[in-house]
C-alpha cells in the first residue's frame, strides 16, 4: 500500500462521518474542570478535510475509544480507515483490536 494514503483526505461524506462519530464519543465523557473534553471537541469542530485530518481525529483517542468510534462508522468509512492504517504501517493485530 502507498504510505501517502495515510495523508490523503477521503471523500467529504466519509470525513464528516468520522467527525460525527468522534464528537459523539467525546460527548460520552463529562467535561473535566480543565475543559479536556471541550478542548478535544473544539479541535475537531471546524477541522477541514485536508491531508491527514481524517486520521488525526481518530488518533486523538486511546485504543479503547478508537474501537468505540469504529463501531459508529459505516462499512465504507471503516474501509477507508483500515486502508490508511495499513498504509501507515499498522499490523493485523492492531486492526483486530479496534474492530477492523
Amino acid at each position: 500500500m502507498d504510505s501517502n494514503l495515510y495523508y490523503t483526505a477521503p471523500r467529504d461524506e466519509v470525513f464528516n462521518e468520522m467527525k460525527k462519530a468522534c464528537t459523539e464519543v467525546w460527548g460520552e465523557y463529562a467535561d473535566s474542570p480543565g475543559g479536556y473534553m471541550k478542548g478535544k471537541v473544539d479541535r475537531i469542530r471546524d477541522i477541514a478535510n485536508v491531508q491527514d485530518n481524517f486520521m488525526y481525529m481518530l488518533a486523538m483517542f486511546d485504543t479503547g475509544n478508537q474501537a468505540k468510534v469504529i463501531c459508529l462508522l459505516s462499512q465504507e468509512t471503516k474501509n477507508e480507515v483500515k486502508k490508511r492504517l495499513i498504509a501507515g504501517g499498522n499490523d493485523i493485530y492492531y486492526l483486530n483490536l479496534i474492530g477492523l
